[in-house]
């Protein structure tokens, strides 16, 4: 009997076995572009990893499922965030996948069978340590996210999607809150995200009905910020990324921790995080430069310190 937190899982309907080849854009394969830095690792096949431009392009690698992504991929993709965090080299991060399908949802195959029986508190941990690190992982990094959805996202892949700061989709993407056709309670954050993204009553008609949506549905929706057709994706998402890595990196850093909190606080604790942020952000050399240019009337040179 799987348990919720390695839940959601896409519908049997939209999973079919696919050879291995790149998303209809590519984004992020090897093939696509010589990265300055290749990483070696033992999920190296499933999860791949490149540093292009000061880009981080992490890309979901099993098509042949869809995506659905297992415990090991899971700790990959959290520990290339933390690493983007903490590497100056890093300005920026893409999140996207091979095949049809962005995310599936959570391999519920990849998990093991408990033990021995289950006790009190066995499903709550197993939510905290999985689905909620990774949507956490995508919140807490230092450096902005964006996701190229190149296909489906379901279950957990639908909300890894919307826990990235910037969502793009190839226009034949679909987004599925899958868990109650499962019967099961949205995991990974998804009662967390939506409301904040849709609104209440939005958030809780994906969630009831489990309907597929539409990428230009999504669009319209709040929750993707541009459709595109899936073979300008790749494109769209270096363009984008490439100036995210050409900004004042912690400048952004900063803005995204005072967005990804103001709706958890009044507004004098929002006032005060955001002075807290100035007041950092102005001792860092890019603010500086940026002043300078300001003055001198001349462009920026961001070097994300």
């Amino acid at each position: 009997m799987p348990v919720s937190g390695e839940a959601g899982a896409a519908p049997r309907e939209s999973v079919a076995p696919e050879a291995a080849r790149p998303a209809g854009t590519g984004a992020g394969s090897r093939e696509s572009a010589p990265p300055d830095r290749t990483e070696a690792a033992p999920q190296d096949t499933t999860v791949l990893h490149s540093l292009d431009g000061g880009v981080s392009w992490i890309t979901l690698n099993r098509p042949e499922a869809m995506n659905a992504v297992t415990r090991d991929q899971r700790e990959r993709i959290i520990a290339l965030l933390a690493e983007a965090s903490a590497d100056p080299a890093v300005r920026a991060v893409v999140l996207t996948a091979t095949g049809r399908g962005f995310c599936a949802g959570a391999d519920l195959r990849s998990t093991p069978a408990p033990a021995g029986e289950r006790v009190p508190g066995d499903v709550a941990r197993t939510i905290r340590l999985g689905a909620q690190r990774l949507i956490a992982a995508v919140l807490d990094c230092e450096k902005p996210v964006i996701a190229a959805v190149n296909g489906t996202a379901a279950g957990i892949g639908a909300h890894l999607a919307f826990a990235c700061d910037l969502v793009l989709a190839a226009d034949t993407a679909r987004f599925i809150e899958v868990f109650v056709r499962r019967g099961l309670v949205p995991d990974g954050g998804g009662a967390y995200l939506l409301p904040r993204l849709v609104g209440p009553q939005r958030a809780k008609e994906l969630m009831f009905f489990g309907d597929a949506l539409p990428a230009a549905d999504a669009e319209r929706l709040g929750l993707v910020n541009r459709t595109v057709p899936g073979e300008e994706l790749e494109a769209l998402a270096r363009e984008w990324a490439g100036r995210l890595a050409a900004g004042p990196t912690r400048a952004l850093a900063l803005a995204k921790q005072l967005v990804n909190a103001s709706l958890d606080g009044d507004r004098a604790t929002a006032f005060a995080a955001e002075a807290a942020a100035q007041e950092i952000n102005m001792t860092t050399r890019d603010a500086n430069e940026g002043v300078a240019s300001f003055v001198e009337r001349r462009s920026p040179e961001y070097r994300g310190r």
